[in-house]
């Protein structure tokens, strides 16, 4: 596979442009929205960081979203008494090379001068990253892409889970790099996952990172399994989590990486989205979106979103693509779905076939065609707070010539 993709400067391509507006307190979304919605465009996208006091993740978080290869352009917008470190972010954007900007809000003189003002100033950082864009060819092993499901039913362990297993296996034998995560949701898989580690210390880490996960949710009072998912057949959290798993394929397992860490090593990673230490700010996995964002900090360009039951998200920044287990889902919810896993059960096709159709059209949506999710707007985000400590050299292969 060969197509152009969006140079930046640390040499990372990216499969879009887009300009983030991205506020830094709550106090400043409303704003932030409305200059979204004034732009009324599909390449300048709301994200952002809800929280007054300073956390060390968002930090991390906001750093990697506002440099990631599908972001040319940044504007900030703060409230102006917010906790965030709006100099040093824009300070971080600009020396990536990307054209940035701050409003603040106090110093713009209210809501509808700071949304006027962030309107002319998406404006202009559209034509400075048009002046500077620079399309070059775009190979598989620089493209990296991401597994998660949502709203699981029985068919999911079964057709689009195991659909995207296979993909995952033909683009990591491509060189792509791939990241699947949901430790919440693979307890009791960490043997099989220990078995396919790269090396001693990535399988103790897997291991280290289920048993995390299963004494958060034990203090939490709460597992990964929601109501949903027993109505739509799934049996137990076992059964759940064998179908989460199978996303993986069968490629051996080269890291195990936390939110916003980069993969410099192609292949297979495994991420750990449950915080370090005792549990203090609430559920893990707040939402799918969640979990997509911690995904994309850690430079997804794609997302495969499997569901049985269907769901509707996209995401800012970088594109979705929905792989339906359910072939009763995807002839109800035909408009959502990119790939009907569901043939599978009928039939009508096998899991290799499926898993092909998925890789071609991961093909096809690095080269500029737009997931459904894409095409009609769908642009969630979420950003809390969580705590991390950085992952240690034995999981988290460097390249060689960084040494």
């Amino acid at each position: 596979m060969s197509f152009n993709g969006f140079l930046r400067s640390d040499g990372r391509k990216g499969i879009r442009n887009v300009v983030i507006v991205a506020y830094l307190v709550e106090c400043a979304h409303h704003v932030a929205r409305r200059i979204v919605d004034r732009c009324d465009a599909e390449d300048v996208h709301l994200v952002g960081f809800p929280g007054c006091y300073p956390n060390q993740y968002a930090t991390r978080m906001m750093k990697a979203l506002a440099t990631h290869p599908n972001v040319g352009g940044v504007l900030l917008v703060s409230l102006g008494c917010e906790s965030f470190n709006r100099e040093g972010l824009a300070r971080h954007v600009a020396h990536s090379g990307r054209v940035v900007d701050t409003i603040v809000i106090q110093q713009a003189g209210g809501t509808r001068t700071a949304i006027d003002r962030g309107v002319a100033a998406v404006a202009a950082l559209k034509e400075k990253m048009a002046a500077a864009e620079v399309r070059v060819p775009m190979q598989m092993n620089e493209l990296v892409v991401a597994t998660i499901c949502g709203g699981s039913d029985g068919t999911s362990g079964i057709t689009a889970n195991p659909a995207v297993g296979r993909a995952f296996d033909r683009l990591v034998a491509q060189g792509a790099t791939c990241i699947f995560e949901e430790t919440g949701e693979m307890i009791g898989c960490e043997g099989p996952m220990a078995a396919r580690a790269a090396t001693p210390a990535v399988a103790e880490a897997i291991v280290a990172s289920i048993a995390k996960a299963e004494a958060y949710y034990r203090a939490m009072g709460f597992g990964s399994f929601a109501p949903g998912n027993a109505e739509g057949g799934l049996s137990s959290q076992e059964e759940k989590s064998a179908g989460a798993y199978v996303k993986s394929g069968s490629s051996p397992i080269v890291g195990v990486i936390k939110p916003a860490e980069i993969p410099e090593v192609p292949g297979l990673y495994l991420l750990d989205v449950v915080p370090d230490g005792a549990p203090k700010f609430g559920f893990p996995n707040i939402s799918d979106n969640a979990e997509i964002v911690e995904l994309m900090a850690c430079g997804a360009h794609l997302t495969l979103f499997t569901t049985g039951r269907g769901s509707v998200v996209g995401s800012a920044i970088a594109p979705v693509i929905k792989v339906t287990g359910n072939p009763d889902t995807y002839r109800r919810m035909a408009e959502d779905m990119d790939v009907n896993a569901g043939r599978i059960l009928e039939g009508q096709a096998s899991l290799d076939e499926v898993g092909a159709e998925i890789v071609a059209l991961v093909e096809a949506v690095a080269a500029g065609q737009p997931t459904k999710s894409e095409a009609m707007g769908h642009r969630e985000f979420i950003l809390t707070y969580k705590t991390f400590e950085p992952s240690g050299p034995g999981c988290f292969p460097r390249a060689a010539h960084r040494g």
